[in-house]
């Protein structure tokens, strides 16, 4: 019995490129199928001819098609878009030929939160990182774009294991744990090498990832901003005035301080402080009871300064304990708060998922929104 190449074509529809996330033929990556009897051959063009995932393709399409009725045998060739075709997948995916923020755009739907701290050392990029894999498990579709230049560590929290691909120049982040979509500079410049830049080679980076990186459609997007209030806090005023601030502190006042001067940023922004998080809260005893090893109170003296500056409330939303299983989940790829952790049911990850639930909770505004209204004719 001869196969039906419409069912072929069929069953490829089910095939989902694993960075882009749509069917291979809406993409426009089956060349063609050869149907001899029950053995069928498709070619798949490929974007880049060194994608990581073309095993995982090619699995995904001998499976779909060995379902088709009749069909002895799949062979699967590969090949690679001409710089034609890759042109016009760019603009079939971005809806656009000139490059330009989604973000910022009226009928944007996409939260952008910039988590933010006064120093370094007080986890910050641990709760970014956390934080995601948990609104991902309640069925978000997050990204996180590490604006820590300097000194970027997101892609090994979250168990990125290849490079980013690039379309006619526009750069396919990797999924990182959970389906996170992951964007870093420390995926473009050798191991172990430092960044040295200023200012402009800064800005010119981050728009680079907010522009020219194909995030699909995210109901959120984390920023792991660099402590302070440096160059990287004003680009991202610029870039993405929109964006929220998320202020991560830990109990020790000489950093509450420290993270006041990063929220009161916004006092000239004009972005909005969304709540403070406290790191290393405490540390859990045998006995239940709890050790401040850094003392107590530096993330309710953040929260009730900023609220009398700012003129708004500015919530304590979390309060996150000392954990090794935290430090280890950063380490192995695969933070305490994902699916697959070692320890979901502990008091840190419990605490990083209510966190996330108050975030996801947030009503989104009306902007960008049809309302289901038309003019009356007269």
């Amino acid at each position: 019995m001869t196969v039906n190449e419409s069912a072929v074509m069929e069953a490829l529809g089910r095939v989902i490129d694993p960075e882009i996330n749509k069917p291979l033929p809406e993409l426009g990556m089956i060349e063609g199928i050869e149907v001899d009897g029950g053995h069928v051959t498709v070619k798949v063009l490929l974007t880049t001819a060194g994608c990581p995932l073309k095993n995982t393709i090619t699995a995904d399409v001998e499976n779909e098609v060995g379902k088709v009725e009749h069909v002895e045998s799949v062979r699967v060739n590969m090949g690679v878009m001409s710089d034609e075709q890759k042109k016009g997948l760019r603009e079939k995916l971005t809806g656009h030929a000139e490059r330009e923020i989604p973000f910022t755009r009226a009928d944007n739907l996409t939260r952008v939160i910039a988590v933010t701290s006064g120093k370094g050392g007080v986890g910050k990029s641990s709760v970014t990182a956390n934080l995601a894999v948990a609104l991902a498990g309640q069925g978000l579709k997050v990204g996180v774009l590490d604006a820590d230049i300097y000194g970027f560590s997101i892609p090994r929290m979250l168990g990125v294991e290849h490079d980013p691909q690039s379309i006619d120049g526009m750069i396919v982040p990797p999924i990182g744990t959970d389906g996170v979509k992951v964007i870093s500079i420390g995926m473009f410049v050798p191991e172990g090498q430092p960044i040295i830049w200023r200012g402009p080679m800064l800005h010119r980076a981050l728009q680079q990832f907010l522009a020219d990186v194909f995030w699909g459609d995210l109901d959120m997007l984390l920023l792991d901003m660099p402590p302070g209030t440096g160059d990287v806090a004003i680009s991202i005023a610029q870039l993405l005035p929109n964006a929220e601030i998320l202020i991560v502190t830990t109990p020790q006042i000489a950093a509450a301080e420290v993270a006041e001067r990063s929220g009161s940023i916004a006092t000239q922004t004009r972005q909005r402080v969304i709540g403070v998080v406290e790191n290393m809260a405490y540390l859990s005893q045998p006995d239940g009871s709890r050790l401040e090893i850094f003392g107590s109170g530096g993330g309710e003296t953040v929260s009730a300064h900023l609220a009398a500056l700012l003129g708004y409330e500015v919530p304590l939303l979390a309060q996150v304990p000392l954990d090794i299983a935290l430090r280890q989940g950063g380490d192995s790829g695969v933070p305490i708060a994902a699916r697959q952790s070692s320890a979901p049911g502990s008091a840190t990850a419990e605490e990083l998922h209510r966190l996330a639930g108050k975030l996801a909770s947030h009503a989104r505004g009306l902007v960008g929104r049809p309302l289901g209204v038309a003019p009356i004719r007269r």
